[in-house]
C-alpha cells in the first residue's frame, strides 16, 4: 500500500533509514485518501520554508516512509480536509512556515497566540499580525452553559485551556486550546550542533527526555550511518523501561487519587521514588537526561548501578501485586473508574493512538514489537490490549506495562554485553536525513532531521504521541459528569509541553 505511493515519487538518496520521496499534489491526494480509508496511519506532519512532510505507516506491512512537497510557494492541499487527525498538525504546521493548507476546514491559529514577536519563525519570519483573534466553538441548545478551565490550573500542572459545554453536570462539548507552553524547540535547533540538538530534544518533554534523546539519537545515527556499540543498544533499552517504570507508577497512583483514594498515591508515589533513585545511582541522573547521546550512551552501568537495578526489580516485583489486588478489590474505586471516559475504538484507530490510550481503546501498536528496533528483537514482550477503552482500561494497561516492564529490566541485565558504549560520530560532508521512532511512556515518539554538509541541523521535527491524544480526550469525556474530568484527563496523561514544543 505505501509502496504504491512511493513508486510513484522520487526517492531522495540521503534519506535513512525510511524512504522519503518528494512527489506530487495527486499522489499526495491519493495519501490523503487512504488515510481517511483506514489503509494507513498517519505518524507525523511538518513544515519548512518551502515544503512539507507527510510520515506514513503501513501497520499490516510494517513499514514506514515519508513524503513531501517541494518548492511550494504558498501553499498545499489539506489532509485534514479527508483526515481529520492532521487538523491540529496543519494548523501548527502554517502557524510556523506560513504555507496554506488549502482546504484546511478550520481556519483558526493554533500554536501562535500573537505573542511571539513575529509570525511564521520556521518561514519567512514576517511582522506579527496586529491581532491574532480565537473563537471557541459554538454549540446550540437549550439549558446549555460554558464552563472555562485554565490555562492556569491548581497545583504544578502545566498550562492549557478547557472550554466545556455543559447541560447541567453532563459535557457536551469540551474544546481545549494549548500553545502556553511554547518553547521554539525547533527553531533553536536550527543552525545547531548535534549537542545543542541533542540537549533541546530531551527537554522537549521532561518526563519523556529519555525517549527523545532516544529518538533524536538513532535518527542521527540513522543520518550519519552509525552503528553503536552492542552494549550501548541494551543499555538505552534498560533507560527506556526505567522511565516507562517511573511514569506508570506515578500516573496509576495519580489517577486513583483523583478518584479520592489518596492509599494509592502515596504507595506508587514511593515505588516510583525508588525507580528515580536507582537510575541515579545506576546514570548520574534521577531523569536519566543527556545520558543517551548520538554514538551510544554517555553513562556506563557499573556493578554497584546493577546491583541497585536488581534491588529495584525484586522490591517492584514484591510489592507491586499487592497494590494491583488494593486497586482490583476496591469497590468504591471501580465504580468512578469503569465506564468512565470511554473512547471508542474507531477514533483510537482512526487517529493513531499510540501507547496505553491506544492499546486501552483496541489498537495494539507498540513501536518495540512492531518495528522490532534492537535490542527489542531479541526480547520476550507481551503487548497488552483491551478494548473497553475506558479509565479502568487505562489503569490496566498500564498495570500490565509495569509489569513487562521488569520483564524486561530482568531480561537486559542477565544478558547486558561487555565492551564499549559509545562510537566516534564521524565528520559531515554531504547533506544528510535521518528518521526514528521509538516507543515511549505514552506512546511512539518520531524524531526526523536533516544534517548540513557541515554537519549542523538544518530541520528537526519531533512529535510527540499527545498531538494524537489530546483529540481524543475530548470525544472521550462527552456525555460525562464535568467532576469526572481530572478523572479522565489524568488517564490520558498528555504532555503539554511535548505537544507544545
Amino acid at each position: 500500500m505505501l509502496n504504491d505511493l512511493i513508486r510513484n515519487s522520487r526517492l531522495v538518496s540521503h534519506h535513512r533509514p525510511a524512504p522519503r520521496a518528494v512527489t506530487d499534489p495527486s499522489t499526495w491526494m491519493s495519501a490523503a485518501s487512504r488515510l481517511s480509508e483506514g489503509q494507513l496511519t498517519m505518524l507525523g506532519l511538518w513544515g519548512e520554508r518551502n515544503a512539507v512532510h507527510l510520515a506514513l505507516l503501513d501497520e499490516q506491512a510494517g513499514m514506514t516512509a515519508v513524503l513531501s512537497l517541494e518548492e511550494l510557494q504558498k501553499g498545499y492541499p489539506s489532509i485534514a480536509r479527508y483526515h481529520p487527525p492532521a487538523l491540529r498538525l496543519e494548523r501548527t504546521l502554517r502557524d510556523l512556515t506560513g504555507l496554506e493548507p488549502e482546504g484546511l476546514p478550520d481556519n483558526r491559529p493554533w500554536i501562535d497566540h500573537g505573542r511571539w514577536g513575529l509570525r511564521f519563525p520556521l518561514g519567512t519570519r514576517s511582522a506579527p499580525a496586529p491581532e491574532l483573534s480565537y473563537a471557541f466553538l459554538y454549540a446550540d441548545g437549550e439549558n446549555l452553559h460554558q464552563i472555562p478551565v485554565g490555562p492556569v490550573h491548581a497545583g504544578i500542572i502545566e498550562p492549557g485551556h478547557f472550554r466545556f459545554t455543559a447541560n447541567g453536570e453532563t459535557v457536551v462539548r469540551l474544546e481545549e486550546r494549548f500553545g502556553y507552553v511554547h518553547k521554539g524547540v525547533e527553531a533553536l535547533m536550527v543552525g545547531t550542533d548535534l549537542a545543542r540538538g541533542l540537549q533541546l530534544a530531551g527537554r522537549t518533554s521532561g518526563d519523556s527526555t529519555v525517549a527523545y534523546a532516544y529518538a533524536f539519537s538513532r535518527a542521527v545515527e540513522a543520518a550519519l550511518g552509525i552503528e553503536i556499540p552492542p552494549r550501548a543498544v541494551w543499555l538505552r533499552a534498560l533507560m527506556a523501561e526505567l522511565e516507562r517504570l517511573a511514569n506508570h507508577l506515578g500516573d496509576i497512583g495519580a489517577i486513583c487519587n483523583d478518584a479520592a483514594f489518596a492509599l494509592m498515591l502515596a504507595h506508587c508515589g514511593l515505588l516510583r521514588e525508588h525507580v528515580l533513585r536507582a537510575a541515579d545511582a545506576a546514570f548520574g541522573h534521577r531523569l536519566m537526561r543527556d545520558r543517551i547521546v548520538p554514538g551510544g550512551v554517555a553513562a556506563d552501568l557499573d556493578g554497584d548501578g546493577q546491583a541497585g537495578l536488581r534491588a529495584l526489580h525484586a522490591e517492584l516485583s514484591w510489592k507491586f501485586p499487592a497494590l494491583v489486588e488494593l486497586y482490583d478489590n476496591t469497590a468504591s474505586l471501580q465504580d468512578r473508574t469503569v465506564g468512565a471516559g470511554t473512547l471508542r475504538n474507531e477514533l483510537a484507530g482512526q487517529y493513531g493512538a499510540g501507547g496505553y490510550v491506544g492499546r486501552a481503546a483496541g489498537r495494539g501498536f507498540d513501536a518495540r514489537r512492531n518495528l522490532a528496533y534492537p535490542p527489542y528483537d531479541e526480547l520476550t514482550l507481551d503487548i497488552p490490549l483491551l478494548s473497553d477503552g475506558d479509565v479502568n482500561a487505562r489503569i490496566w494497561i498500564r498495570v500490565r506495562e509495569v509489569e513487562q516492564s521488569l520483564s524486561l529490566v530482568e531480561q537486559i541485565l542477565d544478558r547486558l554485553p561487555d565492551g564499549p558504549v559509545l562510537s566516534d560520530v564521524p565528520p559531515v560532508n554531504e547533506i544528510r536525513e535521518g528518521v526514528a521512532l521509538v516507543e515511549g511512556f505514552r506512546g511512539d515518539v518520531l524524531a526526523w532531521l536533516r544534517l548540513t554538509s557541515e554537519g549542523r541541523i538544518e530541520r528537526c521535527h519531533l512529535r510527540d504521541p499527545s498531538w494524537f491524544q489530546w483529540p481524543l480526550l475530548e470525544a472521550a469525556i462527552k456525555d460525562n459528569i464535568v467532576a469526572d474530568f481530572p478523572l479522565c484527563n489524568k488517564s490520558f496523561n498528555c504532555s503539554y509541553s511535548g505537544h507544545d514544543l
